[in-house]
């Protein structure tokens, strides 16, 4: 390899080559061995990194804080501020017959439930899981007979309480977390008014609900799922 300058001016190369050792067969080189390169130098580029602060100023301590890939600066994800509004708890006990709302999702409630007093008898906050909910005629046994409802929806029509638990199932979630449980007399049995007992057992704990209902007002025991 030779390299040499030739003045900015001159466009033509004349190549002239002598082959100083005679004898042999020929010679020791072929003419498409012989290659003209452009000699460039190459300039180092020179890198100014981003000032970041506490980071002394040495070039390859700020490289090595840059990431491998050229993209934007994160943006620190702040979780959306969700708006839960519940179902409106009723707490009120109506002293006359009245058409109430019920609760959002309630399917429309029968007649028998908006033109009695639902009068709330007991509110009861529990965690989540299966409740079991058993009736019974209060005292002496005389004949009363009930209709359920739970969420407006009727699960027991003319059920004649005695001595032997009428049973309920519910399951309370945060699905699920609102219960109503409304009883109607359908009659008075033969010692007014209309009485039991119900027993709700719920997990570990275990609630005794006395109830008294007749023909112008209904019971309502209301199980909510605790926060």
């Amino acid at each position: 390899m030779a390299i040499f300058t030739t003045p900015p001016s001159e466009t033509a190369l004349t190549l002239t080559m002598i082959n100083n050792n005679p004898g042999g067969c020929g010679n020791d080189f072929a003419l498409d061995d012989i290659t003209f390169r452009e000699c460039v130098q190459q300039i180092p580029l020179a890198i100014t990194a981003p000032k970041i602060p506490g980071v002394a100023k040495k070039p390859h301590l700020i490289l090595n804080r840059l990431p491998k890939k050229a993209t934007s600066m994160p943006v620190k994800n702040e979780a959306p501020i969700v708006q839960i509004i519940k179902p409106q708890k009723d707490t009120q006990v109506y002293s006359t017959p009245v058409l109430k709302q019920m609760a959002v999702g309630f399917p429309t409630p029968p007649p028998v439930l908006t033109t009695r007093e639902n009068a709330l008898v007991k509110r009861i906050e529990t965690e989540a899981g299966e409740i079991i909910i058993n009736l019974y005629d209060n005292a002496e046994i005389d004949g009363d007979s009930v209709s359920v409802y739970h969420n407006n929806v009727q699960l027991m029509e003319h059920a004649r309480l005695s001595e032997k638990p009428l049973t309920i199932r519910i399951t309370i979630d945060p699905s699920h977390p609102h219960h109503e449980l409304i009883m109607v007399a359908e009659n008075l049995g033969s010692i007014p008014p209309n009485t039991s007992l119900m027993i709700i057992t719920a997990g570990t704990r275990r609630y005794e609900v006395f109830i008294s209902s007749n023909e112008k007002k209904n019971a309502k025991v209301v199980l909510d799922l605790k926060e």
